[in-house]
Formats: structure tokens, C-alpha cells, sequence
């Protein structure tokens, strides 16, 4: 039995398959670039550490503390060395991108953070933590 392709069907089922590879391509990007976003606010903190100790545990081996850590809810505390609206860095090795927007941080302020670790940059040797919000202050 042999299946035949009118020209009619080409013009219809190619505009269809485009449509089907652009949503899908669009949802992974997504899910990708968002990581598929949590409310670490109810989730259980898998580590408490501080800023020093975990950059510390990168740079000797990113490898093996990238299965420890890598997309777990860490709280994290250190001394707020760059800060804005959005990005606060710790100790001058840990980047945390907050959920929300902060104005009240000063530089030099002991924080507490709690936050979803993303990565770890070796040639900046910088830890970098998402969807972080203060615990403390």
C-alpha cells in the first residue's frame, strides 16, 4: 500500500511541521532560560552554608560540587560586596539574582539569602544563584 502526497497536502503539511518545530523549540527555550521556575519559598532548604565556604568548594572541584548543589535551594550568607535592584554579590563570589527587586541593601551589610544555585562560572570563579530573596537582613 502506498501513500500519495498530493501537492495540495506538500503546501498544507509543511506550514503545520514548521508550526509544531517552532513551539517546540520555543517551549525548551523556556524551559531552558527559566529553568522551569519554583516557589523556593515552600521548598526545604537542601544546604545551609556561607558565601565563602561553597565558592571555595567550586573552585577546588566545580565538578563535584556542581551534583552536590546544582539546581537545589541553598541558603546562603555573606557580606554584600555590589549590589542593585536585582543583583546582589557576595563576598565577591556569589551573584544572586533576587526574585524580587531589594532598594534597602547597602554594601558591606551582613545578608542571608535563600536561593536556586545555576552555576558556577571557573574562569570568573563566581557562583551564580537565581530567584534568590532575603531571609534576613
Amino acid at each position: 500500500m502506498t501513500i500519495k502526497i498530493t501537492s495540495m497536502k506538500k503546501k498544507l503539511l509543511i506550514p503545520i511541521l514548521a508550526i509544531c518545530i517552532i513551539s517546540f523549540s520555543s517551549y525548551g527555550y523556556y524551559y531552558v532560560m527559566y529553568g522551569g521556575a519554583r516557589d523556593l519559598s515552600s521548598e526545604e532548604t537542601a544546604f545551609q552554608t556561607s558565601a565563602t565556604a561553597i565558592a571555595t568548594e567550586f573552585k577546588l572541584d566545580p565538578e563535584i560540587s556542581n551534583k552536590k548543589y546544582l539546581e537545589k535551594a541553598v541558603a546562603i550568607s555573606g557580606i554584600v560586596t555590589k549590589c542593585n535592584d536585582t543583583l546582589i554579590t557576595l563576598n565577591q563570589t556569589v551573584i544572586c539574582a533576587l526574585k524580587n527587586p531589594a532598594t534597602n541593601i547597602k554594601i558591606n551589610q551582613p545578608i542571608h539569602l535563600k536561593g536556586r544555585v545555576v552555576g558556577y562560572d571557573d574562569l570568573m570563579e563566581e557562583l551564580k544563584l537565581d530567584q534568590c530573596f532575603i531571609i534576613n537582613k
